[in-house]
């Protein structure tokens, strides 16, 4: 079965790949917008490419809880934010939520317990 490229990723990514990295595919972008849907609050970040990995995106949550995938390119994720009509910001110029923070100290704790 032929590769479908349904959010632009192969149009819209920059000219090369991280050398040690896969390419973002549409599950990544799919387990984007499921944790999106599934989440009250969620807001998106972009990470900016590396030598080690391609452009990323990550999900948070108004509780905290996040995710991270692949995007292939900063337009990808704005597309799909747009869709979705959900914030999206440059963690390079913005940071990480506060609360993306306190939720991983409260896993911490909690796994410390167990």
């Amino acid at each position: 079965m032929r590769w479908r490229d349904r959010y632009g990723i192969r149009r819209l990514r920059g000219q090369k790949v991280a050398k040690f990295d896969r390419e973002a595919t549409d599950a990544d972008i799919e387990a984007l917008i499921a944790f999106a849907r599934s989440r009250r609050g969620v807001e998106f970040y972009v990470e900016p490419e590396t030598f080690a990995t391609d452009t990323t995106a990550m999900a948070v949550a108004d509780d905290g809880e996040w995710t991270r995938r692949r995007v292939g390119s900063p337009a990808v994720i704005h597309k799909v934010a747009r869709d979705l009509a959900l914030p999206v910001y440059d963690v390079q110029l913005t940071g990480y939520p506060p609360r993306m923070r306190a939720y991983n100290e409260r896993r911490r704790r909690e796994e410390g317990s167990l």
